[in-house]
């Protein structure tokens, strides 16, 4: 039976009605009850949440409490560089190079590829003090060992997760699983950006290839998609489609952002939805991000002497380039940046997964340009409130790999989820200073582990925020990047 015009009528509005009309109109009221409780709680409830103004969603905003930091630049080298050929001295396990591997370390553990019983692997480098600090750096760091001093090396993290691509998304976004706001995700949400021109997330890749889980470790998750991270290029336009084409004027793209902007206002108007508003803002930074990222992009721009000082190859991807970026950025109120270097996974499976080999080469790409940036922005001040952050996603074990349980032509280290190295230097943490000690071996900590989920609360709390309270309910959760299980601040490294 055919149905009635006025049938027809009705299943169309119920078809295009939302669930926040739905529960205005609801008879009873008990939708509209719920919802105002909801903004109730995100006014300054017990989990008092960032509102923003939904025109303008990267609205800079206030924090919980006084923040030490202001902007956030974060290196992570992709495959979990060796702790042991770095940061982390060990006499003793080069005294029993060479030797079989205690039981004790092997007995309830799972290894990537370790097999059978392998062999203890010494230093393959040299250390010595530096600075005032006498803090042990390798011969393979030596214009970073001149920061010594700036440093805050913490010895002792730890993670769940002895995968790469697991392991690298719980440092950014605390849950192995996909799907989870990462760090300059939950950062912007909670704080917004300084400079509306320019996205408050920026990610920038080298090392030739993607990590392992892609644009999953700088999702916004659940997060409205605004405050995803924005992957720039160091080679050709910044961003794709920065661009307008040769026959599109930008008096034409704003005539047809105008156009576009009305058809979405009247959609808000009929449907109320406030990701309507956001999506206008989004196109709105487009727009304007035509001008200021390819601005802010250009490293060509700099003095000589400053692309000397990071190695720089203007048009080319680089870590180095990414460096200079990463200041640029900062400068101009970028509030996290987060740099991806791929290229560390040395378990001596080939030449250049190997410690003797394709190890140096990366230190050599790396050293002088981080070093560089802790230079460029202490002369400039900007040190004194930006937070750099250094780390693989896990360690590397004490046990030289033996792949399929034989020793391996090349030298290598598997993964070690028990202790890894990772490093701060800037505004909020104690310089010249070193935080845990591992055990003689450098297999697990022997006092002051830190969990991943404790560092991710003591970085909120540089930033201005309490990790319980930075929170949004999802999957019948108050979800926040320290998850569900214990996590505490680590005073200990705050200056």
């Amino acid at each position: 039976m055919n149905e009635s015009l006025i049938q027809h009528v009705r299943k169309a509005e119920l078809q295009h009605a939302t669930r926040r009309q739905f529960l205005s109109q609801c008879t009873t009221g008990l939708g509209a009850l719920w919802m105002a409780t909801q903004g109730a709680r995100a006014a300054g409830g017990q989990f008092a949440r960032p509102v923003h103004d939904p025109a303008n969603p990267l609205n800079a905003l206030p924090s919980h409490h006084a923040p030490k930091v202001k902007r956030v630049i974060y290196l992570h080298m992709i495959g979990a560089p060796s702790q042991l050929e770095l940061f982390d001295h060990k006499p003793v396990l080069e005294k029993y190079d060479g030797k079989d591997c205690p039981s004790e370390f092997l007995e309830g553990k799972r290894f990537a590829f370790i097999k059978g019983v392998p062999k203890l692997l010494g230093p393959q480098y040299p250390f010595q003090p530096y600075g005032q600090s006498g803090a042990m750096i390798s011969d393979r760091l030596p214009h970073l060992a001149r920061h010594a001093d700036d440093l805050c090396v913490i010895k002792t993290m730890q993670t769940d997760q002895f995968n790469h691509g697991p392991a690298q998304l719980m440092v950014h976004t605390g849950n192995a699983r996909m799907g989870y706001p990462s760090i300059g995700s939950w950062t912007t949400w909670g704080l917004g950006t300084e400079n509306e021109d320019l996205p408050g997330y920026i990610v920038l890749l080298s090392g030739g290839r993607l990590p392992r889980v892609g644009k999953a470790l700088w999702s916004s998750g659940f997060l409205p998609s605004v405050y995803q991270g924005v992957q720039c290029r160091s080679q050709g336009d910044p961003v794709l489609n920065v661009s307008n084409p040769s026959d599109i004027t930008r008096e034409m793209r704003r005539a047809a952002l105008d156009s576009l902007n009305t058809l979405n206002r009247k959609t808000h108007q009929e449907f109320n939805d406030p990701e309507t508003l956001t999506r206008i803002a989004q196109y709105e930074m487009a727009f304007r991000m035509q001008t200021a990222v390819p601005e802010a992009m250009d490293i060509s721009k700099e003095p000589k002497a400053i692309q000397e000082l990071y190695g720089i190859s203007p048009g080319k991807e680089s870590f180095a380039n990414n460096c200079l970026l990463a200041r640029r950025l900062a400068e101009r109120g970028v509030r996290y940046i987060q740099l991806f270097d791929w290229g560390w996974d040395s378990h001596g499976a080939s030449k250049n997964e190997a410690l003797n080999e394709g190890f140096k080469g990366k230190c050599e790409e790396t050293d002088r340009p981080i070093a560089a940036l802790l230079t460029d922005l202490k002369q400039r001040g900007m040190l004194d409130d930006t937070l750099v952050v250094w780390s693989g996603e896990f360690g590397r074990t004490p046990m030289r790999e033996n792949r399929g349980g034989g020793e391996m032509k090349y030298v290598g280290r598997d993964h070690n989820p028990g202790a890894f190295t990772l490093w701060m230097a800037g505004a909020g943490v104690k310089s010249g200073f070193t935080y845990g000690e591992t055990d003689e071996l450098g297999y697990q900590p022997a006092s002051n582990p830190v969990h991943l989920r404790d560092f991710h609360a003591t970085l909120l709390h540089l930033m201005g925020f309490d990790h319980h309270k930075l929170n949004v309910p999802f999957q019948g959760l108050e979800q926040k990047l320290t998850g569900v299980l214990p996590a505490k601040v680590i005073k200990g490294v705050m200056s």
